[in-house]
């Protein structure tokens, strides 16, 4: 297997791993404590290097993983207390970690390979120089090893649990009735995250770990109200980001794990303008239309309001219209356009009569503005 081809495969599972989890944090409304548990690790990995005196896989995952406990205890602690709220305690725990973490780092491990950069951005372009070895037998790179046992795991973690995890998610009181204890299910979530988070940290570093458990996650929101496929369409967003980050990152000659990130956060924004039902366009054109309506609406009970009256005609001038309703002549040319094209009016010369589907159209206004008024 080619190195680029390592490199690719490594932050697709890395992606995928992420994106299980991160659509639960997406709707539970808990991207920070990703933010803060990628951050307050970096403390229990300077533990492991320490205490292996070097470079040590497994002391590394296991001062990592104790540091996620910690942040999350720490975390959940505060909240319980009563003292500060959700996000508050969030931003107590995890900056002191970090710091604390940085500071060890800059002070004391300067001259070796645990330098601050390493931490932050993650080494993904030598994934595939970064091999696992067994009784002398070289395995291939250990990061696919790490991050396929990872996806797979969280991956069972999702499909075993994916009742329990969606009825606490959108009802926590229902699945607390039904017999699943909420706090149960949301201290599994965690570990899964702090799992995940020490996987992906030798990756992609601290900081672009967030955009793989929170970007595609947030992307498929946007797109779909379905959970299952909200899942699929986040793991999808986070391999195609892999792919044009890399992609991008060749021909700039630039950060890879940067550009993987940089074009998870660029779909996220063709999402944001384009989604279907919650894009920015889409909701434009969706207040579009209600206007036109609303204006429609306008004139069709204008017009039934004043029919069989002495002043019937005057009403139903055009010039008329435009002052009573205070629209512009602009305005009024194109709501009386829109309502002969839909078949509500008739217009005959400087008046306008309603037809048998304006006059229901009117009818049901008014029946819906009655009912809101009760």
């Amino acid at each position: 297997m080619s190195a680029f081809a390592v490199i690719v495969l490594t932050g697709v599972l890395l992606s995928a791993s992420c994106a299980l989890i991160g659509c639960f944090l997406v709707l539970r409304r808990m991207a920070m404590m990703a933010d803060a548990i990628s951050h307050a690790i970096l403390p229990g990995l300077v533990a492991g290097y320490f205490l292996a005196q070097g470079p040590s896989a497994l002391a590394g995952f296991a001062g990592a993983a104790l540091a996620a406990v910690v942040t999350v205890t720490l975390v959940e602690a505060l909240r319980n207390s009563g003292r500060v709220g959700d996000q508050s305690a969030i931003g107590i725990v995890f900056p002191a970690m970090f710091a604390l973490g940085v500071f060890i780092t800059s002070r004391y491990y300067e001259d070796v390979h645990l330098d601050t950069d390493a931490v932050l951005y993650g080494n993904i372009e030598f994934a595939p120089f970064d091999v696992l070895i067994v009784n002398g037998i070289n395995l291939g790179p250990q990061s696919l090893w790490v991050l396929g046992a990872l996806t797979l795991l969280n991956l069972g973690f999702v499909a075993l649990f994916y009742k329990e995890l969606k009825l606490a998610t959108f009802d926590p009181e229902l699945a607390a009735v039904m017999g699943f204890s909420p706090a149960l299910i949301h201290y599994a979530l965690m570990l899964m995250l702090s799992v995940t988070t020490v996987g992906a940290f030798t990756a992609v570093g601290a900081i672009l770990v967030v955009a793989f458990l929170i970007v595609p996650a947030a992307t498929a929101y946007l797109l779909t109200d379905d959970l299952k496929r909200m899942i699929g369409l986040a793991v999808l967003a986070g391999a195609l980001s892999v792919v044009i980050g890399f992609l991008f990152a060749l021909a700039l000659d630039a950060s890879v794990a940067g550009a993987m990130a940089t074009a998870a956060g660029a779909l996220f924004a063709l999402a944001v303008l384009f989604s279907p039902g919650k894009g920015l366009l889409s909701r434009r054109r969706q207040l579009q239309r209600q206007r036109q309506q609303v204006i429609l609406e306008n004139l069709v009970v204008h017009l039934l309001n004043h029919e069989h009256i002495a002043a019937e005609s005057h009403e139903a001038e055009v010039t008329h219209l435009r002052s009573e309703l205070r629209w512009s002549p602009a305005l009024a040319q194109r709501a009386i356009r829109q309502a002969e094209r839909a078949g509500l009016v008739e217009q005959h010369g400087d008046r306008l009569t309603l037809t048998e589907a304006g006059r229901a159209l009117a009818r049901q206004a008014q029946t819906r503005a009655e009912r809101a008024h009760q």
